[in-house]
């Protein structure tokens, strides 16, 4: 009866075959169904008060896991991945399997997520940025199946091809502590240092300790964002373009500063590699804003991904300010569509729910501009 139970108020990905639940007693297998948890296998490393989502290596390795319990079960055989009622383990836990119905069973996000909150089953804890205090952006699991979507149309996502090893390897701070958000295009990275040493147990690089991996993975440009540590020139007698884009640690950058970055990051050849001191914050900022106008992604879709490439990015009111950096592009995109496409003609404006008071008020000097070029704004909605 207890399994009747749980299996009725589980969510199901596989008819008879896949299940999601959320259990308070460790369940026992059966004849018929196999029970499996990952909540102590794949853990988050926080920083402070941030506490997923898991990251890229242990997406893969749970499809990996998942791919072969489906192949190697007897087909009658029901699969339950559960885990329990620590809301932040469950909510890893459900951006888990989530993802693997995106990527391998071809599920939309809201396909996805719905089936996640089917049944019993509440909603999810939403995660929040690493730091201390009260959080002003809550990242929730539908905005990363969303961003982990976006991600697989543009090609970024690729577990065919994808090496959790190399992953987990450059990742790690003795040796270089880098992950690529785009691969082949811009890759985060932590400040280099006047010289390679340990300081106080902690591995420190300087410029020379990154040329090799560079020029193997055609970098051709690095971005320095936060003060000065090292002598930019000696990237660039080693070949790279160098290029200084400070603005200080936890804030948000000037306008001039975002389309520095941008025209950096579209005028190189090669791929581009971007720190800060940490590489968290202002770097994935700045990467944001380059996936925004580049690939469409949401402010949402943009941080959960760089989160999942690389944990503690984007901090603070730099998750806001992408917020409003989205709709300030979206609204730039528009006008340009209009100007090109609809002269003489009425226009309705569908906004994002999320767009502030401040972009909303702004629609009355975008509403002006179009009047000149014969092109009416009757209305807008918010969607």
């Amino acid at each position: 009866m207890a399994e009747e139970y749980e299996q009725s108020s589980a969510s199901e990905f596989i008819k008879d075959r896949l299940y999601f639940a959320t259990v308070r007693v460790k369940p026992k297998n059966s004849a018929s169904t196999h029970y499996f948890s990952t909540d102590e296998e794949f853990i988050y490393e926080s920083f402070y008060a941030d506490f997923g989502p898991l990251n890229l290596a242990m997406l893969y390795r749970y499809c990996c896991k998942l791919n072969k319990k489906l192949k190697s079960m007897i087909s009658r055989k029901k699969l339950v991945h559960y885990t329990s009622y620590d809301q932040k383990k469950r909510a890893n836990a459900a951006v888990l399997i989530g993802a693997y119905a995106v990527i391998y069973l071809k599920r939309s996000p809201e396909e996805a997520y719905r089936t996640l909150i089917s049944g019993n089953n509440a909603g999810y804890m939403p995660f929040r940025d690493a730091a201390v205090g009260e959080c002003s952006f809550n990242l929730t699991v539908l905005d990363c199946l969303q961003g982990i979507r976006k991600a697989l149309q543009h090609g970024f996502l690729d577990f065919e091809s994808f090496s959790a090893e190399d992953y987990e390897h450059y990742e790690r701070v003795e040796n270089g502590d880098m992950n690529w958000i785009i691969p082949g295009k811009i890759l985060a990275f932590s400040s280099p240092h006047p010289r390679s040493k340990v300081e106080n147990g902690y591995p420190l690089h300087a410029p020379e300790a990154y040329f090799a991996y560079f020029r193997q993975n055609e970098v051709r440009a690095v971005v320095r964002l936060n003060r000065k540590l090292y002598e930019g020139r000696r990237f660039e007698d080693a070949g790279f373009d160098h290029h200084d884009l400070f603005f200080q640690d936890g804030t948000t950058p000037s306008d001039l500063i975002v389309r520095r970055f941008l025209h950096v990051c579209e005028s190189s050849e090669g791929a581009v590699a971007v720190h800060c001191k940490a590489g968290l914050g202002r770097t994935g900022t700045l990467i944001g804003c380059y996936l925004m106008k580049h690939f469409r992604f949401t402010a949402a879709e943009a941080i959960a991904w760089i989160r999942i490439c690389r944990p503690g990015s984007i901090i603070g009111p730099q998750q806001n300010f992408l917020e409003e950096w989205q709709g300030a592009t979206s609204l730039a995109t528009l006008y340009r569509s209009i100007l090109e496409n609809n002269h003489n003609s009425q226009v309705i404006c569908y906004l994002s729910k999320h767009c502030s008071d401040e972009f909303i008020d702004s629609i009355a000097s975008f509403k002006s501009s179009l009047i000149q070029h014969d092109v009416h704004l009757v209305s807008y909605d918010l969607i």
